[in-house]
């Protein structure tokens, strides 16, 4: 049997994200045609890629119809230009989408069955709400296998809430808060422009060039968040300030085998270390992170101590917390998404995986003290994702 080769993270990009409906920057603009602006934008920014080389192009999606339907992978590839000898195929695990294409081409390069794989995702969540036409099978509510409510995001952050009382409304708006600044603070050090794939845009005033993120809000104050409605109970403590808002937008990446990356010259951004999903409770889907993490953890051989950067997905605010809090990391841990994420930037669902890697791969190459980063996100009907990574420029002298 054939020893795991090395798997490596070559670049990541992906589109501004824009805010979901009609106002949106992006409503007039097709969901497919976001992935390959995406695409293009990694190709572009790799020219001696060969691309008939590809072996294999997967794009995901949670919402799997119309302009973001018909085996996006394949269809996304040959829009962008890819030769019609790549292959391609679409996915769908909700929210951890194009971490699940990401982890499962790297098994696939690890076992030496593809040298080089692109993996991303996209969500027009304007033209493709959550749960749009969909029909949930009638055997989930009469057997009592999950409660009606568990497909409500939003409900089952409140859940969160109360099955961890100090969890409290206080320290998630804190959370939220800082996030806006903490992304703010990144865009004005230059430290996301430079993975952004500029797209132009139609709208009823004419045309546009969406260059970055549309929801951001970096004036957000504590007072601004305890005054805002909680939508999904009253008197809730879950809030627009401490969730993700709805998102329009596309990231992509590309992966290879260590010993193919060096045959063609191209960088290592980050090393692939393990990955794990696993399951929970669909009420409380956002505890996810926790199991998916402790399982990586097992098959890399590494305690939670060992992790010098994590990039977790801002579902909720509430969500994250839980993770943190049951590892015993500090609301404010500096390691803890250090540019901010999804309460700023949107979580454009099955896109957002990528999103992660790209942050975490920036850092990296800031951070040569940080051996190791964790991106991990909650994923709907309770389950969870995590991948681990290595710094390939880590110089051992100080950190994690």
């Amino acid at each position: 049997m054939a020893t795991m080769r090395e798997v490596v993270f070559v670049d990541g990009v992906r589109t501004p994200f824009g805010r979901a409906g009609e106002k949106g920057m992006y409503a007039s603009t097709r969901a497919d045609d976001l992935a390959v602006k995406a695409l293009q934008g990694l190709v572009n920014r790799n020219p001696d890629l060969p691309l008939d080389r590809v072996d294999d192009v997967g794009i995901a999606a949670t919402t799997q119809q119309g302009d973001q339907g018909l085996t996006l992978g394949r269809t996304v590839s040959i829009l962008a230009g890819l030769p019609t000898t790549v292959p391609g195929f679409a996915l769908d695990r909700m929210c951890a989408g194009a971490m699940t294409v990401t982890a499962m081409m790297g098994g696939a390069i690890g076992s030496g069955q593809y040298d080089l794989a692109i993996a991303g995702g996209v969500e027009h969540m304007g033209h493709h709400p959550i749960g749009l036409n969909a029909d949930p099978n009638p055997r989930f509510v009469a057997e009592k296998l999950v409660s009606p409510d568990a497909l409500n995001m939003g409900i089952t952050a409140e859940r969160l809430h109360d099955r961890f009382p100090e969890l409290t409304k206080e320290r998630a708006d804190r959370f939220g808060m800082l996030s806006q600044h903490k992304v703010q603070a990144a865009y004005d050090r230059g430290d996301i422009q430079a993975d952004l794939v500029p797209v132009a845009y139609k709208t009823s005033e004419g045309w546009g060039l969406a260059t970055e993120d549309e929801g951001r809000r970096p004036n957000t104050t504590m007072e601004d968040l305890a005054g805002l409605k909680t939508p999904f109970r009253p008197h809730g403590r879950v809030t627009a300030g401490t969730s993700s808002p709805l998102t329009d937008g596309a990231t992509i990446s590309l992966l290879a085998g260590g010993d193919t990356a060096r045959e063609l010259g191209l960088s290592a951004k980050m090393r692939m270390v393990s990955f794990a999903f696993a399951g929970v409770e669909p009420e409380v889907m956002g505890l996810g992170p926790v199991p998916s993490t402790e399982k990586a953890l097992k098959k890399a051989g590494l305690k939670i101590e060992d992790i010098g950067l994590f990039e977790l997905n801002e579902a909720f605010a509430v969500q994250v917390l839980s993770f943190t809090d049951h590892f015993g990391i500090a609301d404010d841990d500096p390691r803890v998404n250090p540019w901010g994420g999804a309460i700023a930037f949107g979580h454009p669902l099955a896109a957002s995986g990528v999103r992660l890697m790209v942050q975490l791969a920036r850092q990296f190459e800031q951070r040569p003290d940080v051996r190791f980063g964790v991106t991990a996100m909650c994923v709907g009907l309770g389950q969870g994702g995590t991948v681990i990574w290595e710094n390939p420029h880590f110089n051992g002298k100080k950190g994690k």
